[in-house]
């Protein structure tokens, strides 16, 4: 089992940038594959990037591509979100998610192939 506490929510203008971490506890915390998801007010959640368990494969959102990176430190059992040039349509609640599927390469995008979430954090993008 791991548990997962998201980090590095809050305001910024847009244009602006923010990191936000994942830190993950558990033995095994750094085989998990994790992903990213936000939920928006009145709007479902979506997918916005994930990696594998050695961060050697990453996957994005169209609507981040190149302008979010993931990353992970396996030593520290950390997951990152660095996030820039941000639009308000970014605002939402950021979760992180960890996944052991053996299909992660296909199911990644899928919030029903994770089976740990984080409380999530706050990200405000002000125009």
């Amino acid at each position: 089992q791991v548990q997962l506490v998201e980090s590095g929510g809050g305001l910024v203008q847009a244009g602006g940038s923010l990191r936000l971490s994942c830190a993950a506890s558990g033995r095994t915390a750094s085989r998990y594959a994790m992903g990213w998801f936000r939920q928006a007010p009145g709007k479902e959640r979506e997918f916005v990037a994930a990696l594998n368990w050695s961060g050697g494969s990453t996957y994005y959102a169209d609507s981040v591509k190149g302008r979010f990176t993931i990353s992970r430190d396996n030593a520290k059992n950390t997951v990152y979100l660095q996030m820039n040039s941000l639009k308000p349509e970014d605002t939402a609640v950021y979760y992180c998610a960890a996944s052991l599927s053996t299909y992660f390469s296909i199911t990644y995008y899928s919030g029903s192939g994770y089976g740990y979430w984080g409380q999530g954090t706050q990200v405000t993008v002000s125009s």
